[in-house]
């Protein structure tokens, strides 16, 4: 059972070379799958150059920039483990999940929840690196991740939850850097949830017949044919909100190329997307780890630029 692939997760590294023991672990922390722990980072790598502009100092922003990509992995991946353990009866239901590892019996329940507590525990790891006040803000966090996965039985909109946990670090750059969460922090945080909220409308788009049989709810189901509308509104106002938190910030020219990049970048995913591609919609959504990374160079190119 351990060699069984995930149905949308074929021709990676842990399929392939893994040894056999380990691949149902990798899978559920989603290392055959590792754009979600890229798309939990961007926020992270954003406000953590914006903060280190904002301060004039770069001096920690390179091992900031690695605990956070440390911090991301280890704390998706035990964010993962924990939504399969939750919806482990509803992946079973559904074609593109059942193949996880959970559903699939590749481990049980206890070995998951072991393995959860061994990711967390790297991810606290990390988070003691910091000052107290980010310790706090991190920790905050975890209320978030915990009721995530239940909010699809009982909203529309799982995605605005999913947001606030995954844009949390847009939030842990300033509490990092700077010991404070300030208005230029709140708004790239809400700037990011719009982002958020639109990128995983496209990825529910996979689900979407699925889960109108079992029950489960998402702004795809939602939104149906009017989500080309919905993207229009949603990354919309992500790029206006990022380019408040921009200004407040005082950021240099830069910053603001990164932050065009970023825009193009999602009128291009609104122009291609078609909603009854499942395969385009993954190509579409895994595409925003680019998007978030024009952002980041840009940002971190001003960071730069305003410490020399």
């Amino acid at each position: 059972m351990s060699t069984a692939r995930v149905a949308d997760a074929t021709g990676n590294w842990v399929d392939t070379r893994a040894p056999s023991w380990s691949r149902p672990y990798l899978r559920l922390c989603r290392l055959d799958r590792p754009i979600g722990s890229w798309l939990l980072l961007m926020p992270c790598w954003w406000s953590a150059a914006l903060a280190a502009g904002v301060a004039g100092d770069i001096g920690r922003l390179p091992i900031n920039i690695v605990l956070f990509f440390v911090g991301a992995f280890a704390m998706r991946g035990a964010g993962c483990t924990w939504n399969d353990i939750t919806d482990r009866d509803l992946d079973a239901l559904v074609e593109r999940t059942r193949s996880r590892p959970l559903p699939a019996g590749q481990v049980s329940v206890p070995q998951a929840a072991a393995f959860l507590v061994v990711q967390a525990l790297i991810g606290l790891a990390v988070l003691l690196q910091f000052n107290r006040f980010a310790v706090m803000t991190g920790i905050a966090s975890l209320i978030i991740v915990a009721v995530y996965p239940f909010m699809k039985r009982i909203t529309w909109w799982p995605q605005i939850v999913l947001g606030l946990a995954f844009s949390w670090g847009a939030l842990m750059g300033f509490a990092v850097t700077l010991g404070r969460i300030d208005a230029t922090a709140l708004v790239l945080y809400a700037g990011s949830i719009a982002w958020v909220i639109g990128y995983d409308t496209i990825y529910a788009h996979q689900d979407a017949e699925d889960d109108a049989l079992i029950g489960v709810k998402s702004t795809a189901r939602l939104f149906g044919a009017r989500t080309h509308q919905a993207l229009v509104v949603f990354y919309g106002l992500a790029v206006v909100l990022i380019g408040v938190a921009l200004a407040l910030a005082g950021a240099r020219w830069p910053a603001w190329i990164g932050l065009a990049a970023f825009a193009v970048h999602l009128v291009w995913q609104i122009a291609r997307l078609e909603i009854s591609n499942p395969a385009l919609c993954l190509k579409i959504f895994k595409s925003n780890r680019d998007a978030g990374l024009l952002l980041f160079a840009g940002l971190l190119a001003e960071a730069a630029m305003r410490a020399a």
